[in-house]
């Protein structure tokens, strides 16, 4: 049986959360009578205001992707024109704050341009064109090390 390591609290917490909120409690409320700290209920709070209660009940599951014009359109309101984050969060779709928190920071640092996508993985090693001089030691060599095996046959 595998276990998901990923998220601390069970979907039926979330769900009593959800209808905790639905009867107008706030987190810290809604956190004492679950028995859970109220960090946790802060943040689902959050996703239940912002994306409804289907994402909150679905949070853990898949991470969502968000596309480059998302990330900057998002980062943009929040910085340049100053909409309080849930409102962002509501506007984009965003299920939580904490990728719109990471986007903000570089948007501020390098505008759009640092939210662009990076390369991932190792750069490649540009080999710059071989002389005829190299080519030809090159080829000595391998045949030099072919001669030296068939001797050792």
């Amino acid at each position: 049986m595998s276990i998901d390591l990923r998220c601390r609290h069970d979907r039926r917490l979330r769900e009593l959360a959800a209808e905790l909120f639905e009867r107008g409690l706030g987190y810290r409320s809604a956190a004492r009578e679950l028995g859970i700290p109220a960090k946790a209920v802060r943040k689902w709070e959050q996703t239940y205001r912002a994306t409804g209660r289907d994402c909150l009940l679905n949070m853990g599951k898949t991470q969502a992707r968000y596309g480059f014009e998302t990330k900057v359109s998002a980062a943009s309101a929040v910085v340049d024109d100053g909409m309080p984050k849930p409102e962002a969060m509501r506007r984009f779709g965003i299920a939580s704050s904490s990728p719109l928190d990471r986007w903000c920071r570089p948007y501020r640092e390098g505008g759009a341009e640092a939210l662009r996508p990076k390369p991932k993985g190792r750069p490649r090693k540009e080999a710059a064109p071989m002389t005829r001089e190299q080519e030809l030691e090159r080829e000595v060599g391998r045949l030099e090390a072919e001669v030296a095996y068939l001797k050792n046959r």
